[in-house]
């Protein structure tokens, strides 16, 4: 059983309780189906005979003998009777051969040979009773009625009353035939679901421990595996599924033993071999620094001297730079004022040409007031007729008269303006003058901080060829300084990377002694020694460098 897979367990489990559902379920089908076919046989032949029986018995009891005592009596004709009778009579006939078409017991069988004579002399009784009623004998049926009718009716009524009891007894008799086929097959469909749930419970029992126990020891060993034990033995119990976990397991254990114990022996000797890197890198490191800290000295030297020459070189640039300023600014306030000195000219002329043009409106008013005169001379000559355009004319004169004083007002504000405008350009004439000459000293100052500008860029350059040897040699020792730390960096690193690497792989208990960690050496880590800044100069420049067009060079 525990080299059968977990899959095949499985479905055999569902084959056996597949095939219990189908054993119940065609059970319960075939218990419905008898019961159906029960209950049919019941309504066929019993249910529905029971109803002939009880037409047949009730035309016989009822209707044959109530037609001939209502026709004895008065109450319907003899020609209804007969139609009656005649009815009757198929009805019977047809019911009867209905009846007899049905499946028959054995008291049927007898009950109806016994009734079979006793219906014929029945029918005869009916056919008596039609003759009577056919030829109007009204005492003749009177006296058939009391004497004849009831000995052939009384016998086959009884024999239909127990024909209508055996219905009554077979049917209830099939009843308790069902009840016990229905309690059989319950108590079958009862000990199939017991018996399946017996099977399931059981099964399921078998699968559940032969799963879980497995799997229990998968957990366990898997316990141990995350916390560090590669000792424990997992034992492989089966084949199946589980079987073949515990397997992978097993494997999985066994490789991780061995993965850890070659790189705990490899970490030993990683961890050595960067020890003894590290402290080869830390002597060279500290011998680099010597050489590079005597360059550094060197160079810081060569630095302070070329600050200084620096200095000086920026101040006689920025002299030379607010000259050159001081000289543009002058040049462009000559030109301003130049600008100043034609606007004014050119404002007085306009000033001028205005003054022409109101002189030209002043006529032009008084002209208008001489033309609006006269039309009002005019217009009282013409008297009446003349009045409207007097009035017109007076308007105009008013208008003329407005415009030649507000010409007048604007000629004299005019007049002041070009007087005003006239004192302004004397002025700015000689402020130009002044600016002429403030232009050409500032010009002679501008070339001479040029020639001292000049002198200490040469001076600087030259210093400063020095300092750049220097500082490529310095900064050639400074890499290679560099070069021995980060090596001296990578080994210690790669030491603590070997420390780290045991420490993990200590968590690991692959059963034999614990691999030594060697311990590493304290030793100082010595840096190359960082170049110090070249003091800076107490002046400080007086104002911003000038651009690359000023071709100066930036130290």
């Amino acid at each position: 059983m525990r080299n059968v897979s977990i899959k095949a367990r499985l479905i055999a489990t569902l084959l056996l309780l597949s095939v219990l559902m189908v054993v119940i379920g065609y059970m319960g089908l075939h218990g419905m189906g008898e019961n159906i076919a029960g209950l049919e046989s019941v309504y066929k032949d019993r249910v529905v005979p029971l109803k002939d029986l009880k037409v047949i018995a009730d035309e016989y009891a009822v209707n044959v003998v109530d037609t001939a005592h209502k026709v004895r009596n008065g109450n319907i004709s003899p020609d209804q009777g007969v139609r009656n009778v005649q009815s009757a009579a198929s009805t019977i006939n047809s019911t009867w051969e209905a009846y007899l078409g049905t499946v028959l017991v054995e008291d049927e069988e007898r009950l109806v040979a016994e009734i079979k004579p006793l219906k014929v002399i029945a029918d005869e009784h009916l056919d008596e009773l039609i003759d009577f009623l056919n030829r109007n004998d009204m005492e003749g049926l009177s006296q058939w009625t009391i004497s004849d009718l009831y000995d052939g009716i009384d016998p086959i009524s009884e024999k239909f009353g127990e024909l209508i009891a055996v219905q009554l007894v077979v049917a209830k008799q099939v009843y308790d035939d069902e009840i016990v086929a229905y309690e059989a097959t319950r108590n079958f469909a009862i000990g199939l679901i017991v018996l399946g749930l017996l099977a399931a419970l059981t099964v399921g029992w078998i699968l559940v421990r032969a799963i879980t126990k497995p799997l229990g020891i998968a957990i366990e060993a898997a316990d141990a595996i995350a916390n560090g034990d590669l000792t424990r033995n997992v034992d492989v119990v089966s084949t199946d599924e589980t079987g073949q976990l515990l397997s992978a397991l097993k494997t999985m254990n066994e490789k991780l033993h061995s993965v850890v114990s070659e790189v705990r022996e490899g970490t030993d000797v990683i961890a050595s071999a960067s020890n003894e890197i590290a402290m080869g890198n830390t002597d060279l490191s500290a011998r680099t620094e010597e050489q590079a800290s005597s360059l550094e000295e060197t160079a810081s030297s060569m630095e302070e001297m070329t600050s200084t020459v620096k200095q000086n070189a920026d101040n006689a640039r920025q002299a030379n730079q607010l000259a050159a300023s001081a000289r543009d600014q002058a040049s462009e306030g000559g030109e301003v004022v130049g600008n100043a000195v034609a606007a004014m000219a050119e404002i007085n002329t306009a000033s001028k040409k205005i003054a022409d043009i109101i002189s030209v409106i002043d006529e032009i008013a008084f002209q208008t007031n001489l033309l609006a005169l006269n039309a009002a001379v005019e217009a009282a000559r013409a008297g009446e007729q003349g009045r409207g355009f007097a009035v017109v004319a007076g308007e105009v004169r008013t208008l003329a008269q407005r415009s030649a004083e507000a010409a007048k007002e604007i000629k004299i504000l005019i007049e002041d303006s070009v007087n005003k405008v006239e004192q302004g350009s004397a002025l700015v004439d000689e402020s130009g003058r002044t600016l002429e000459g403030i232009v050409d000293s500032v010009k002679k100052v501008t070339d001479i901080v040029s020639e001292i500008a000049a002198a200490s860029s040469e001076q600087a350059s030259g210093i400063d060829q020095i300092n750049n040897a220097i500082t490529q040699m310095d900064d050639v020792t400074q890499q290679n300084a560099a070069l021995v730390e980060e090596a001296a960096a990578a080994s210690k690193s790669m030491e603590d990377q070997a420390s780290n690497l045991i420490s993990q792989v200590s968590f690991f208990n692959v059963g034999g002694h614990a691999a030594s960690r060697p311990k590493a050496q304290n030793r100082p880590t010595s840096r190359p020694a960082k170049r110090a800044p070249a003091p800076r100069s107490q002046t400080e420049p007086a104002a911003a460098k000038a651009d690359s067009d000023d071709e100066w060079e930036e130290f």
